[in-house]
């Protein structure tokens, strides 16, 4: 990996990745845009990784956005990768869930984060934004459609026209965030719910995202072809035996991903 982006593989098949740049209140510059998407690449190709939290270093901001030095200085094309988008990372295919695990101002480019990930736990002093037009910008990495998704769309309309901000405990209730949590337990919160995801067969986890996550996007024929390919992928798995075979047995599962 490199310097702005550190990668810890935990045991229970759990990575966090850190956007590190507290000094830049963890903005995306080059370098983190290379970095989380070299996290994607490493992530993806572990087959032992199942789930993957990420977050930013420090409690004062989760990421504020594109660095604006960057784009001043005629760099801003440096923020994105042809795979990936903006920071290499809100338009990049996944095969496992994300979780966001919010430690401070998740603004701009930091909300589009969070709307690509999959699922969100904030600290109780964090808040998000798309503070875009006050700079004569947009927010052009996702957040313009997905964030009218993730709450209700008049909500999300005066958020994107007024430059507002959303704190943690408005975002759950609209729900937006799974679990607001004191920011001393958010490390711990976002890997429990890992932990809840990691207990349950990940061929299974991965299949029925593939589906969830189109869920808006697609018509209902669409989604039944859709949910008929990917319970036959699972049917094809060891998994899809052990899963019956241990319930009968009355023993945990020992899950393989295969």
């Amino acid at each position: 990996m490199n310097a702005a982006v550190r990668v810890e593989k935990l045991a229970g098949h759990i990575a966090v990745v850190t956007i590190d740049r507290p000094e830049a209140r963890n903005a995306i510059n080059a370098a983190v845009a290379a970095g989380l998407e070299a996290a994607v690449d490493a992530t993806e190709a572990d087959d032992d990784i199942w789930v993957v939290v990420l977050t930013g270093a420090g409690q004062d901001a989760f990421c504020a956005g594109a660095d604006l030095k960057e784009v001043s200085a005629g760099r801003g094309s440096a923020l994105s990768t042809a795979r990936g988008g903006f920071a290499g990372f809100v338009y990049r295919e996944r095969s496992k869930p994300w979780i966001a695990a919010v430690n401070g101002k998740a603004l701009a480019g930091g909300t589009e984060l969070t709307l690509a990930c999959d699922l969100v736990v904030a600290a109780e002093h964090a808040a998000f934004g798309l503070p875009e037009v006050l700079r004569g910008l947009i927010a052009a990495a996702g957040g313009l459609y997905r964030l009218p998704r993730a709450i209700p769309p008049n909500i999300a309309l005066e958020l994107i026209l007024t430059a507002g901000q959303l704190g943690a405990q408005r975002a759950q209730q609209l729900g937006w965030v799974n679990r607001v949590v004191p920011a001393a337990g958010l490390r711990e919160a976002a890997l429990a719910l890992a932990g809840e995801i990691t207990r349950n067969a990940p061929t299974a986890v991965r299949e029925s995202l593939r589906v969830a996550r189109q869920a808006n996007e697609l018509d209902e024929a669409a989604l039944r072809t859709l949910t008929r390919a990917a319970f036959e992928r699972v049917a094809a798995s060891e998994d899809f035996h052990e899963g019956p075979r241990a319930f009968i047995e009355k023993r945990a599962p020992q899950w393989t991903g295969r």
